[in-house]
């Protein structure tokens, strides 16, 4: 049962990849989180790593779900070169800083930070302009040097320490430059591959620091079965949402996204 409904979020992973940028942080770190909580007591060191492993794993399963979606998205032609670099330099930066951070943080502390980000984010997206609506005269902008630089830094730390890729920053960000949702959402794909990949990388050696040995499943924190089951449900997932990348009209695609901000809000916040 723990490894079907793993699966079952995984393929959800790959969907929300393709269609909304998000790499898999925000189904990974909630389900994850659950079930290792609810299969191991306060006790045992995997149940008292429970936010650390989720975290982990989920920023390895972002790495190919964002390699594929960035690709996928690449083919259908919407990826714009000067959104994605340097900007993401600067987040590779930030996620290291972010993954450090994390590993001296304890679980509960991730966890409400992870709530109270989900819902000022939220906020932002409703309150703000530019977001929910947006006219089709708008004439997209470049990023300013202070949204690069410390605005990717920012980015990357704050995702890394979260496990959530970076999307819940990068797609608001982007859309108030006045891009549609369909190419917002595909660049959150490449920028997430810095907080991924920096990490895992920083998960998998800091944990060497900790006093838990966790089990030859684990390297570091991450869940070597778990991240393979996930990724098999997502490879699922990218390729029943391909079809529809572009095809979903842009308020709908902003409401939905904040939809599903609100869903793992909840699923976080209940007990």
């Amino acid at each position: 049962m723990f490894y079907l409904l793993l699966a079952l979020f995984g393929c959800m992973t790959g969907v929300t990849a393709v269609l909304f940028g998000f790499g898999g942080g925000f189904v990974v770190v909630p389900l994850l989180y659950r079930m290792l909580t609810a299969s191991h007591g306060a006790d045992d060191p995997i149940g008292q790593s429970a936010m650390h492993i989720a975290v982990a794993t989920s920023t390895c399963v972002m790495i190919v779900n964002a390699l594929i979606a960035t690709a996928k998205h690449h083919r259908a032609g919407n990826l714009i070169r000067h959104y994605v670099w340097p900007l993401g330099g600067f987040i590779g930066l930030g996620a290291i800083v972010g993954a450090v951070a994390a590993m001296w943080a304890s679980s509960e502390v991730i966890r409400y930070a992870f709530i109270v980000y989900l819902g000022v984010t939220i906020l932002d997206c409703l309150f703000r302009r530019g977001f929910l609506t947006q006219s089709d005269a708008v004439v997209p902008r470049r990023l300013g040097r202070a949204e690069v630089s410390a605005g990717g830094i920012s980015i990357g730390a704050i995702a890394t320490f979260l496990g959530v890729g970076g999307s819940v920053m990068t797609v608001p960000l982007l859309r108030r430059c006045g891009l549609n949702m369909s190419r917002a959402t595909s660049m959150a794909n490449p920028l997430s591959l810095p907080v991924a990949v920096a990490g895992t990388l920083t998960y998998m050696a800091m944990a060497g620091f900790t006093e838990f040995d966790l089990g030859p499943w684990f390297v570091g924190y991450v869940d070597l079965m778990a991240f393979a089951v996930l990724t098999l449900g997502a490879l699922v997932g990218i390729r029943l949402a391909t079809p529809w990348i572009g095809r979903i009209p842009d308020r709908l695609h902003a409401w939905v996204y904040v939809g599903l901000l609100l869903v793992v809000m909840g699923g976080m916040s209940l007990g």
